[in-house]
């Protein structure tokens, strides 16, 4: 894919940017996990938005924990996200499906920053991971809660 500037008014340049999803799961995970969209066009300074699924195919609910790494690392730091599925316990009932959001933006200073010229691609990868309870969902005031959890690979 190949970088496109653009020029908006004289003097103010715009730049696209293709930004892949990624999606992977852990060894004892079992959830199928993937990104509904491979690909969208990003603009440094724009909010995007994109969802991933997540579906427990087992017979058992699942807790599930996912981080998230962006590729080339240097274009990392102007990767900004407003609402995210990551670092946050997911519970999934047996057979169920859920669609997860990403809203982010591209940090405006990506563009004039000489070390990024060159990049015209980024990935956005997130791997979920089973978490281990140590005690049993519970309701609090009518509202479900899971207890303190750990990452296991």
């Amino acid at each position: 894919t190949t970088t496109t500037t653009h020029t908006r008014s004289p003097g103010l340049t715009f730049l696209h940017s293709t930004l892949r999803f990624n999606a992977d799961t852990g060894g004892t995970m079992r959830w199928k996990f993937q990104p509904q969209q491979r690909q969208v066009q990003v603009v440094p300074g724009e909010t995007a938005l994109a969802f991933y699924t997540a579906t427990n195919p087992t017979d058992e609910a699942i807790i599930g924990m996912s981080t998230y790494n962006v590729v080339p690392l240097e274009a990392g730091q102007y990767f900004n996200k407003i609402q995210c599925f990551c670092f946050e316990e997911q519970w999934l009932d047996p057979h169920e499906q859920v669609d997860m959001p990403v809203f982010f933006f591209i940090d405006p200073e990506f563009a004039e920053d000489p070390l990024m010229q060159e990049v015209d691609e980024i990935t956005l990868s997130y791997t979920f991971f089973r978490a281990r309870q140590d005690s049993t969902r519970v309701a609090l005031n009518g509202a479900p809660r899971v207890a303190p959890i750990q990452v296991t690979a």
